[in-house]
């Protein structure tokens, strides 16, 4: 304590904050701008490459520079999270090295821990490669919609290790790569409506499937729907014969992301032609017969299940 009184202790300590300045302090300054700039570029650089690809798509077809643009942005994602990792590493290791540190040491020390917690993190390393070959193989991108280990929702972050997706509530579901079992892409390339529609028994089959396919080309002509449909209908006529109603089945495709506003606008207007057409889409119902009577009991089952009866004499 008596040496912090000292005018020798003070005078070491303004002769060793002199040298610092004059020879570590320039360098520690250069390291910051240096570090500064290598992010700029990294970003500038991953930047003009990413410009540079999507001017190259737009050679493609609309929906093809569509599916391009996505994968650009996941991989321009990952690179740039890559680059600002490898630059603090860097950066540390020379700043540490900058502060008199011997780095050798730690970097022999880290490669050793490296390899015991690569043992002890076997889950972390799947999850890394399985991200990896998910990138590589282009199952899914940023963007797309899809079903992952039973869950629906668009894709808004792929991470190595992880994957984001928001379902239709808005709820964010997070998934380790290396844990998912079932993985299917609703929106990639092209996507498709199966339409399932029922009608009465006492309809003629070649009418019905007639409107089916005339309703399908005027929503093909619509100024707003006209443009998301890829194909025309495929109607691939009676599917099943039910209880109380005959079901026809089609396929109409789109383009990714489209087909659920095309099946809504489609279902509302096959509704309205058949209704002005006078055919009928039976509901359930169930007929009770009294012993030898003709009169019928019907009950109608709606969605509350809720029974109303009615008995004619």
């Amino acid at each position: 304590m008596e040496e912090l009184f000292t005018t020798d202790f003070w005078t070491r300590i303004y002769e060793n904050a002199i040298e610092w300045a004059v020879n570590d302090l320039p360098g520690m300054l250069i390291l910051f701008v240096v570090t500064f700039l290598a992010f700029r570029m990294a970003r500038f650089l991953l930047s003009r490459l990413k410009r540079i690809i999507l001017k190259r798509t737009q050679r493609l077809d609309k929906n093809a520079a569509e599916e391009s643009e996505k994968r650009i942005n996941t991989l321009i994602g990952i690179s740039r999270g890559a680059a600002n990792i490898s630059i603090w590493i860097i950066f540390f290791m020379v700043f540490l090295n900058k502060l008199g540190l011997n780095i050798a040491p730690l970097l022999a020390s880290a490669g050793i821990l490296g390899l015991a917690i690569g043992f002890g993190a076997q889950e972390l390393v799947r999850d890394f490669i399985s991200g990896f070959f998910m990138l590589l193989e282009n199952q899914i991108r940023a963007g797309d919609v899809a079903i992952i280990n039973g869950t629906a929702g668009l894709v808004e972050a792929i991470e190595l290790r992880t994957t984001t997706l928001r379902d239709f509530s808005g709820v964010v579901h997070i998934f380790q790569n290396g844990k998912i079992n079932s993985l299917s892409n609703m929106t990639k390339e092209w996507s498709a409506i199966v339409v399932e529609i029922g009608v009465a028994y006492k309809e003629d089959a070649d009418v019905v499937m007639a409107i089916m396919k005339e309703v399908a080309e005027e929503l093909e002509k619509d100024e707003e729907f006209g443009h998301k449909i890829k194909e025309e209908i495929e109607i691939f006529g009676i599917d099943k014969f039910l209880d109380s109603a005959v079901l026809f089945k089609a396929r109409i495709k789109t383009f990714p992301i489209e087909q659920w506003g095309v099946a809504r606008e489609y279902r509302r207007r096959i509704k309205r032609v058949f209704d002005e057409r006078n055919i009928e889409i039976p509901f359930p119902h169930t007929t009770v017969y009294w012993g030898q009577e003709v009169n019928p009991l019907q009950v109608d089952v709606n969605k509350s299940a809720a029974e109303e009866t009615s008995v004619a004499k």
